[in-house]
C-alpha cells in the first residue's frame, strides 16, 4: 500500500529510506507538477531548491526531470540555498511557486518537501489539500507524463537578488559605523554565504562557526536553540564579538546570543524588533502573532495603540497578513519572523541582521534593551514545554481540553480563546495553552506569568493540569 503523502504546517516531512522515498518523491513532484499545470496550463514555471542535507541534489534533479516531462519549467537552484531567498526569487521571478526539499529544523535523518505559492508564501490548507488528492490520483492511476515534449530546465542564482534586498530593508551602514563585531553560525546550513558575505561585504568585522557542509548536522537536529551554541559562544569571547547571530537547516528560523553568552529567547527577539521597528521605521502598522507567542507584543501593540492579530499556530497565517500588509512584524515563539515590505515567510537572516542593527544603533546589549522594554510595558516570562502521553493519558486529556474551564489550579480564568488548541488567559494577565500534535503522543504545553517566581508556580500548574 502506498504512503499516505500529507502536508502540515510546514509541508510533507519524513525518514529517508523509510517514507521519504525517491519512489514517495516522484509520487509527491508529479502531484505537485499536475496541480501547478491545472492552474497554469500555458506557460508554467517552478523553483526547484533544497537545503544541504544528503542526496539534497539528486531529489532536485529528479524533480526537474518530472516537472519538465509535464511541462513545468523547472527553474533549478544548484546551490543549497535558504527557504526565504527562494520565497524572494518566486516573487521576483514571478514563477508559479516553488519546491523546497528541506527538513528545516528536523534531525538530520529527515527529509521533506514545501510548496509555496506563486506569492513567495508557504502554501495555504486548501492548495495542500489539492495537491494531496492530485498525489493520491498519481498513486491510482500509475502515470508520470503527459506524453508531450518536455520543457528545458534553467539554472538560476537565487543568492544576488535577496542580498540585495535585505541591504534595502537593514542600515548595514549603521551596523558598520557602530564598529560592532558579530559571530554567525549558519549550523552548516541553507544561510553559508549570506548574512556573513553581506556583513563583510560592508566592512563588517564577522567571523563564524560550522561554515561547512555536513549532512549530519554536528550529529543533532540543525536548530539554534540555546543548548546547541557554545561554539558561537566561545567564538564571540574569542573575538569580542557583541552579537551571535544563528540560522537553522534551511535558514526560516533563528537564534540570537547577547554579548554576555545568553541565548534570548525568540519571545523577546520579536518583541525587541518590534518596538525597534517602531521606533525606527515609522510605520503605524500592527504586529502579528500565532496565539502561542508572548503577550508582550499585545502591551507593545496596545501601548502604542495598533491592531493585534493572533493567529493558529502556522507561519501561512503570518505570510497572508504580510501579503496584505496590515503588520509592523509577524512572528512564532519557535524562532521564525517577517517583517512589513519583505517575504511572506519565516527568515532568520533578516532576523539577526535587525538585531545587529538595533544593538549597533542602541549601544546597548540585548539584556539592557529587553530590561528597558520590561520597564515600557511590563515583565513577561514564555516558557514552552513537551510532555510524552500513553495512549491512555492522550485519550483522557483531548476530552478534558474540549471543555472550556472556569478555573485553573484556582486561580479564575478570564478568557477562553479557541484559535489553535486550548488557551486559557487568566485574571493576573498570565496564560497556559495546550496543543495535542496530531501525530505523535505529545501535548506542547505553553505558559507566560508576569514573574519569574509566578512562571515556576504556572510551569508546574500546567504539568499538573495534564496528568491529574
Amino acid at each position: 500500500m502506498a504512503t499516505q503523502i500529507k502536508f502540515g504546517t510546514s509541508g510533507w516531512r519524513a525518514i529517508l529510506a523509510d517514507e521519504f522515498t525517491m519512489e514517495n518523491v516522484r509520487r509527491a513532484v508529479t502531484g505537485i507538477a499536475r496541480y501547478v499545470a491545472s492552474r497554469n496550463p500555458t506557460s508554467p514555471k517552478l523553483l526547484v531548491g533544497r537545503d544541504p542535507r544528503f542526496l539534497g541534489e539528486t531529489f532536485v534533479a529528479e524533480a526537474a526531470g518530472i516537472l519538465a516531462r509535464h511541462r513545468v519549467k523547472p527553474l533549478v537552484i544548484p546551490e543549497a540555498a535558504p527557504t526565504p531567498a527562494i520565497a524572494y526569487a518566486v516573487i521576483t521571478r514571478k514563477s508559479d511557486g516553488s519546491i523546497n526539499f528541506t527538513a528545516s529544523h528536523n534531525p538530520p535523518e529527515y527529509n521533506g518537501i514545501k510548496f509555496s505559492t506563486p506569492d513567495g508564501a508557504p502554501a495555504l490548507p486548501e492548495v495542500t489539500k489539492a495537491i494531496e488528492e492530485e498525489i493520491a490520483a498519481v498513486n491510482l492511476s500509475g502515470t508520470d507524463s503527459t506524453g508531450e515534449k518536455q520543457v528545458a530546465s534553467e539554472d538560476v542564482d537565487v543568492r544576488p537578488s535577496y542580498l540585495k534586498r535585505l541591504s534595502e530593508l537593514v542600515d548595514l551602514g549603521a551596523i558598520k559605523k557602530s564598529g560592532v563585531r558579530v559571530v554567525f553560525d549558519p549550523f552548516w546550513g541553507a544561510a553559508r554565504g549570506y548574512s556573513d558575505v553581506l556583513l563583510r561585504d560592508q566592512g563588517v568585522s564577522v567571523a563564524t562557526v560550522h561554515d561547512y557542509r555536513d549532512v549530519l548536522f554536528g550529529g543533532h537536529a540543525p536548530e539554534p536553540e540555546g543548548k546547541l551554541l557554545d561554539e558561537c559562544r566561545a567564538k564571540m569571547k574569542e573575538t569580542g564579538a557583541a552579537i551571535g547571530i544563528c540560522t537553522d537547516g534551511d535558514a526560516d528560523r533563528f537564534g540570537i546570543v547577547d554579548q554576555d553568552g545568553t541565548f534570548i529567547q525568540p519571545n523577546y527577539v520579536i518583541a525587541l524588533l518590534f518596538n525597534y521597528l517602531l521606533e525606527t521605521r515609522g510605520w503605524k502598522t500592527g504586529v502579528g502573532k500565532s496565539v502561542a507567542t508572548t503577550n508582550m507584543l499585545n502591551a507593545i501593540a496596545e501601548k502604542n495603540k495598533l491592531e493585534l492579530h493572533e493567529t493558529p499556530v502556522g507561519f501561512k497565517y503570518i505570510g497572508e497578513l504580510i501579503k496584505q500588509d496590515k503588520i509592523t512584524i509577524g512572528g512564532e515563539e519557535s524562532a521564525g519572523l517577517t517583517i512589513r515590505g519583505h517575504v511572506p515567510e519565516k527568515d532568520g537572516i533578516i532576523a539577526g541582521l535587525l538585531c545587529c542593527e538595533m544593538v549597533a544603533t542602541r549601544k546597548k546589549t540585548l539584556q539592557e534593551l529587553l530590561r528597558d522594554l520590561f520597564g515600557k510595558v511590563g515583565s513577561f516570562y514564555p516558557a514552552r514545554e513537551n510532555f510524552r502521553l500513553t495512549p491512555e493519558v492522550k485519550a483522557k486529556f483531548t476530552k478534558k481540553v474540549s471543555v472550556d474551564p472556569a478555573d485553573f489550579s484556582g486561580r479564575k480564568v478570564g478568557k477562553v480563546v479557541r484559535t489553535d488548541g486550548l488557551k486559557l488567559v487568566l485574571e493576573d494577565g498570565s496564560w497556559v495553552a495546550y496543543r495535542i500534535s496530531g501525530t505523535e503522543p505529545v501535548v506542547r504545553v505553553y505558559t507566560e506569568a508576569r514573574s519569574e517566581g509566578d512562571s515556576a508556580r504556572l510551569r508546574e500548574a500546567a504539568k499538573h493540569w495534564v496528568l491529574q
